[in-house]
């Protein structure tokens, strides 16, 4: 009780009349919204009670993305010794991939939320309101789309970008019409493209990845290695090359260049589904993005209409491609997309985000279909950019609010003929 007490003293006090004051006063808010559930509950005489909040629906997205986000860490330090040739089983050398996967990862991590959650208190402190729990969600997903090695100060430019401009420019959680972490990676893309983009990125620890590249270890492996060898275990030993023949493109590049042969001569069908293969920190492992698209749905955070458009707007569009078949990627089985690159984390995470997408049950089928097919013509048909996802996402949230106009105004028609 005793730490109850202290904020709620500092709830019912004075309220602070400087800037500095009101950021303080915003953030032992925070703090408190975070650690407490409210007490308060429905009065009684009504209809509709419900036990969710913002901040419930928040978490339930964040326990829904974490296999993804352990799955991810792991599988930086996994990519980064296939790459040199050590511990090439995927449980060979755990210990040293998965700290080195959270030294990668956790600078990201704390970047991202500093900058994210320190504009939103700012500006909430500014208006004088509560801070929202929007952050919540986006902030790990920016962490989960984002390459391994991407310099840091780009990342708190993107973050800083995506919240001033993307969400309290339209008033702040809830009145953004489009998914701040994508526009987070939007920037990152068209400001500072070779960081995001090409085979060099996706894997951590070298300069570029070619054979005979050298990796240097910092000082927080340093640190490891002095607890490894009390333990008595491997360590992590500088120097280390990366071998002949290694190559670090995900499968969409290689798709591109020479369709579903070239991909299959270097990742079978099982590392693609399981995810061993570079890419962004948590889009490569399907079986954990399953689990955590069907946890949402369950209960019903995300809406299974516009998951299941998205992959109906897909395949339809894939088989239309494969028919046509002018280019080595369009020859892709239609159904291997879905192994390949982001598209199953967009669909299960991304296009359901509630405040961006549709509301009404016919405009999230025409949301989800428009994303799948619009998503897989940008991924074959665009030659700087084998992907897709993001920029169909981004395009049809931009109209989401004028799907559901139309499907109403179409409703009301309805209801008047038959009246």
């Amino acid at each position: 009780m005793g730490l109850l007490d202290f904020f709620k003293k500092i709830e019912h006090g004075e309220k602070p009349k400087t800037m500095v004051g009101k950021v303080g006063h915003t953030l032992s808010d925070a703090v408190f919204t975070f650690l407490y559930s409210p007490n308060e509950v429905t009065a009684e005489g009504v209809h509709i009670r419900d036990g969710m909040d913002l901040k419930r629906t928040m978490f339930h997205v964040m326990i829904a993305l974490q296999l993804c986000l352990l799955f991810g860490t792991y599988n930086i330090g996994h990519q980064h010794f296939t790459a040199m040739g050590q511990y090439v089983g995927f449980l060979e050398g755990f210990h040293l991939k998965l700290f080195h996967g959270f030294i990668k990862v956790l600078p990201i991590f704390l970047v991202v939320h500093a900058v994210g959650l320190g504009i939103e208190i700012y500006f909430a402190a500014k208006k004088g309101h509560s801070v929202e729990e929007g952050f919540l969600v986006s902030g790990p997903l920016i962490v989960l789309i984002m390459p391994p090695d991407i310099p840091l100060w780009i990342l708190a430019v993107s973050v800083a970008f995506a919240v001033i401009i993307g969400k309290e420019a339209f008033g702040g959680t809830g009145m953004n019409i489009w998914n701040v972490a994508l526009l987070a990676r939007v920037f990152v893309f068209f400001a500072y493209p070779t960081t995001i983009s090409g085979d060099n990125v996706w894997v951590s620890g070298f300069e570029t990845v070619a054979a005979g590249v050298t990796t240097e270890y910092g000082w927080m492996h340093s640190i490891f290695n002095v607890l490894f060898g009390w333990i008595g275990i491997d360590q992590f030993q500088p120097g280390g090359a990366i071998v002949d023949g290694f190559t670090g493109a995900t499968p969409l590049a290689l798709a591109y260049q020479g369709g579903w042969p070239a991909v299959t001569e270097v990742y079978s069908t099982s590392q693609m589904f399981w995810g061993t293969i570079p890419g962004s920190i948590g889009e490569t492992s399907k079986p954990f993005i399953i689990i955590g698209a069907i946890f949402l749905m369950v209960t019903k955070i995300a809406s299974w209409r516009i998951i299941l458009g998205c992959l109906l707007g897909a395949a339809g569009m894939g088989m239309l491609l494969n028919l046509w078949g002018a280019t080595p990627f369009m020859t892709v089985p239609w159904y291997y997309h879905a192994w390949m690159g982001s598209a199953l984390f967009a669909f299960a995470f991304m296009a359901t985000d509630p405040v961006t997408a549709t509301s009404t049950n016919r405009g999230k089928w025409i949301y989800g279909i428009l994303i799948g097919s619009i998503g897989l013509i940008i991924r074959i048909l665009n030659p700087a950019y084998p992907e897709g996802w993001m920029l169909a996402i981004l395009f049809v949230n931009t109209f989401s609010a004028l799907i559901d106009h139309y499907v109403l105004e179409a409703n009301i028609k309805r209801r008047l003929s038959r009246a």
